[in-house]
């Protein structure tokens, strides 16, 4: 069954480079992205991991944990770890599940339930394997992206989402497209406009149904 937005994030207990975890537990009361790789050792997804490396400040700034996801076991994990480090410059301290079974990648719909890993497999073989999965603190699905093989996911613009997806998390707001932090939002229409002013101050009737206010992120 598809996963959509604002389902709750399937619960699994899974093996990690850094112990077993229980994924609800984990996640804890805060945000989590989960992001997933169809093969260790492979160029794409090497950079990938060291990028999410390099914004370790930038996750914890906005309370967020990270986690990788990738269809190879504990020790190789480990193992690529160090070439990720190395290229990156940046210490990978996020844990990465060792989906072998393929029991997570299934759960988050990134495979068919009959998939297998066949000897000798390549990453082509699980190359839908290549998704971010952003989480709320009340454990569901708030976004999700996935890519081909060919090419690398813009972590700038996963930051960039979290930003907007936190500033909107309960709140009767949305965010225009290109919207970058500090910039103004838009009001929902669940608002009437003295509903708007008293809530947010001045709002700027662009037309009926699109009005704006400033941020305070």
């Amino acid at each position: 069954m598809a996963l959509r937005i604002n389902d709750q994030v399937p619960n699994f207990t899974a093996e990690t480079d850094q112990g077993n975890i229980v994924f609800h537990d984990w996640i804890g009361e805060g945000w989590a992205i989960l992001f997933s790789h169809p093969k260790d050792f492979t160029p794409v997804c090497t950079t990938e991991f060291g990028a999410v490396a390099q914004l370790a400040s930038e996750w914890a700034k906005r309370g967020t944990k990270v986690i990788g996801v990738s269809v190879d076991g504990v020790e190789s994990h480990k193992k690529w770890k160090a070439d990720i480090e190395g290229f990156a410059r940046a210490t990978a301290d996020f844990p990465i599940i060792a989906d072998e079974d393929l029991a997570v990648s299934k759960a988050f719909d990134m495979l068919p339930a009959e998939a297998y890993l066949p000897d000798g497999r390549t990453a082509a073989h699980t190359a839908t394997v290549r998704s971010v999965f952003i989480v709320g603190p009340d454990k569901k699905l708030k976004l999700s992206m996935t890519y081909p093989m060919s090419v690398g996911r813009n972590f700038a613009e996963v930051l960039r989402a979290l930003d907007a997806l936190q500033l909107t998390f309960n709140e009767p707001l949305a965010t225009p497209a290109n919207w970058t932090v500090g910039q103004d939002v838009i009001v929902a229409l669940t608002l009437n406009d003295d509903q708007a002013r008293e809530k947010y101050g001045a709002i700027d009737i662009k037309l009926p149904y699109l009005r704006t206010t400033k941020s305070h992120q």
